[in-house]
């Protein structure tokens, strides 16, 4: 896909969802983090639904350090893996109150260090939290970008890389919620709705289907 095609492309996306943010809710970096750290396999609704009452009633780290890991697990218990994410939340707090001082780090090596913390997750924290421009690229992005011939990769970080090599620059701070939520709504993995896609004209997999 050439750099014209590529510009259009994120000229419609930013022009069909100007807003485009991310439909997490938090207050500071430490409950985007949380959030985050729970929205992996699980919708932000679900994760929305508990961070709610979660974060009203355990806001910092020492309040969740405080809750305990079982307590935590049953809080969270509607969202997908949640032995597995309380025990690595746990662990968080717990590190971030020892070498942090209790703030979200802002760098990349520090934040995978993390229990529950990986490449995307860190990318969505950068990004988000500190206006980095990186690209977190889920099951959303990933689809998108191969099927629209926008960054095809064999992997994850394939794309990811490619999509930081053929963005323009411009766009590198939003380019994460442009591509995830016209995924997330339009690009979808089954019944895509390419009648409604503001970038068919460019989409290399809409060619095919005419």
């Amino acid at each position: 896909m050439d750099s014209k095609t590529v510009h259009k492309i994120y000229e419609k996306l930013h022009r069909s969802i100007p807003d485009a943010q991310t439909e997490l809710v938090y207050e500071n970096h430490f409950q985007l983090l949380i959030a985050v750290i729970l929205s992996a396999q699980a919708t932000d609704k679900s994760v929305n639904a508990v961070t709610s009452a979660l974060f009203g009633d355990h806001p910092t780290p020492e309040a969740l350090l405080a809750l305990g890991e079982t307590k935590l697990r049953n809080s969270i218990q509607t969202i997908g893996l949640a032995p597995t994410k309380a025990k690595n939340i746990i662990k968080t707090c717990s590190i971030l109150l020892e070498k942090f001082e209790g703030q979200v780090p802002g760098n990349r090596e520090a934040l995978e260090s993390l229990p529950g913390v990986g490449r995307k997750t860190a990318n969505v924290v950068l990004n988000e939290g500190f206006g980095e421009p990186t690209i977190a690229v889920d099951t959303h992005v990933y689809r998108l970008a191969n099927r629209t011939g926008l960054a095809p990769g064999r992997n994850v970080l394939e794309t990811e890389k490619k999509l930081l090599e053929v963005t323009p620059k411009k766009w590198l701070k939003q380019a994460h919620h442009f591509l995830i939520l016209h995924g997330r709504y339009v690009c979808k993995a089954k019944n895509y709705l390419c009648s409604n896609c503001v970038i068919s004209r460019e989409c290399e997999f809409s060619e095919k289907q005419m």
